[in-house]
Formats: structure tokens, sequence, C-alpha cells
């Protein structure tokens, strides 16, 4: 698995299995959202065994499915209602951990400015600079 974190309560990652998640509990995460869609890939894991997964290894697990390029303000908001009703740390994963991490960084920037979540999310190894005047905005939003 390649985790990375974003926050102290908040890491990323690419598609994992239902196998990840016992090592994802060892390691003391308690909730996973998955932000990529059913069906996207062949041979990709269905949530509702995702969901089952979870459940046995004692993981809160929320679906929060984002289709490429599509990225409205509900999803962010159920994002933003996830990160703070479930319990922490958290892992999100999506096909390679981009979609993930713009969630995080859409509802971030609410309250940071948006260079400052541009870096934390190039610190972990994905550029949103493309994102930049949506960030811009979302303190006001």
């Amino acid at each position: 698995m390649d985790i990375r974190p974003l926050t102290d309560t908040l890491s990323v990652s690419p598609q994992i299995t239902p196998s990840d998640l016992a090592k994802l509990a060892a390691q003391g995460f308690r909730t996973v959202i998955n932000n990529r869609p059913d069906g996207e890939e062949p041979g990709q894991p269905a949530s509702a065994a995702m969901a089952q997964a979870a459940a046995a290894a004692g993981l809160e697990y929320r679906y929060i499915p984002v289709v490429p390029g599509q990225l409205p303000d509900a999803l962010v908001d159920g994002f933003a209602d996830a990160l703070a009703g479930l319990p922490g740390p958290t892992l999100a994963y999506c096909r390679t951990g981009t979609r993930s991490t713009t969630l995080w960084a859409l509802q971030a920037a609410r309250q940071q400015p948006a260079d400052a979540v541009l870096a934390r999310a190039r610190g972990a190894g994905y550029d949103l600079s493309a994102l930049a005047p949506r960030l811009a905005v979302m303190r006001g939003a």
C-alpha cells in the first residue's frame, strides 16, 4: 500500500483491496473512505466487498464515489461530514489517490489558505495546481 499522509488524521492512497483492510486496522486506522465508483475498471473490488471486509476488520466505511472530472459541492460536503463524523485516523482512496486528495483540498480550503492546501497536497505527491482558482473561492463557500 502506498499510504500518503495529508494531515495528522487523514491519509490517502491508490486503490486498496479487501485484504488490505485488516492491515490498515492494525496500523491504527479507524475509518476507510472509498472515493472510487464501482465498475470503473475491470477487477476493481466492489464497494460492497470493501464494506464487508472493513466491517470484519472493525473499521468504519463510507462510500463517496467521485466520477473523474465531476466534483460538485455536495460531494465535498459529504467528504467533510465523513471526516467530522467518523472516527480517525482515516484512509481515503481512489484509483491513484488524486480524487481523494482533491476532496480533502476542497473542504480544507474552506478554513485554510489555498496556497497552504496546495503545498500540503504537493508534499504528499499530488499536484493540484489546476484546482487553485476553485480553492481560492472555497473560503467564502
